[in-house]
C-alpha cells in the first residue's frame, strides 16, 4: 500500500507465524490421544480457526478494540462490527488497522485451541464448536479488551481496566492467552469429566450426555 509504513509487512508475517501454531498444536495434541481420536482433535483445532475468524470479524474485534462501553474498561462497543469503517479507512502512514485485526485474530484463534487439550478423547465435535463460540464471546473478547486495549490517552475513561487502569503491559499475551486458556482448561476439565475423581485420562466417556 503506497505511503504505508513497512512495519505492517512484519506484522502480517508475524500473524502468519502465529497462525501456523494452531496446526502445530493440532498435531501435538493429536499425538497424545488414542489413534481413533486423532482426526477429531485435528478437526477441533482446524474448525476453531474458521469459527473464531467469523466471530472476530463479526463482532469480536469491535468489542475488544473499539471504544469502551460505559467507561468501565470491561468491554468495547459494536461501532466496528463487521469491520465497518476499517476497509475504506486506510492510513497514509503507520500500520493499517486491518493488519492489526489479522494479528489479534491469530491470538483469538490459538487461545481456545490451547483449551482443546483439556477435553481430548472426551468432547464431541459439535459440542466443542458451541463451546468455542460461547467462550470466545463471553470470556476471551472481554479479557482481550481488559489487557490489550489502550484507549485514547487524552480520555482517562477510555481503555481496558488492566491496560490503562492498573496499568499493566502484557507484551507476550501471558494474561489474555496463557492464563486465560489455562483457567478455562482447568474449569472445562472439571465440568466435562465430573471433577478430579471423574474419568481417567484414557477414557473417552463423559459424565454429561450432551458432551
Amino acid at each position: 500500500m503506497p505511503g504505508t509504513d513497512t512495519g505492517h509487512t512484519w506484522l502480517l508475517v508475524s500473524s502468519a507465524l502465529v497462525l501456523l501454531m494452531t496446526p502445530g498444536l493440532a498435531l501435538f495434541y493429536g499425538g497424545m490421544t488414542r489413534s481413533k481420536s486423532v482426526l477429531n482433535m485435528l478437526m477441533m483445532c482446524f474448525a476453531t480457526i474458521a469459527l473464531v475468524s467469523v466471530v472476530w470479524v463479526g463482532y469480536g474485534y469491535s468489542l475488544s478494540f473499539t471504544g469502551d462501553a460505559g467507561g468501565l474498561g470491561l468491554v468495547g462497543t459494536l461501532d466496528s462490527a463487521g469491520l465497518r469503517g476499517l476497509v475504506d479507512n486506510l492510513p497514509d502512514g503507520g500500520v493499517p488497522e486491518l493488519a492489526f485485526v489479522a494479528f489479534q485474530l491469530m491470538f483469538a484463534v490459538i487461545t481456545p485451541a490451547l483449551v482443546a487439550g483439556a477435553v481430548a478423547d472426551r468432547a464431541r465435535f459439535g459440542t466443542w464448536l458451541l463451546f468455542v463460540a460461547v467462550w470466545v464471546t463471553v470470556v476471551y473478547v472481554p479479557v482481550a479488551h481488559w489487557v490489550f486495549y489502550f484507549g485514547d490517552p487524552t480520555d482517562p475513561a477510555d481503555g481496558g481496566w488492566i491496560a490503562d487502569g492498573l496499568p499493566a503491559f502484557d507484551f507476550a499475551g501471558g494474561t489474555a492467552v496463557h492464563v486465560n486458556a489455562g483457567a478455562a482448561a482447568l474449569a472445562l476439565r472439571w465440568c466435562w469429566a465430573g471433577g478430579w475423581a471423574g474419568r481417567g485420562s484414557g477414557s473417552s466417556r463423559t459424565t454429561c450426555r450432551w458432551c
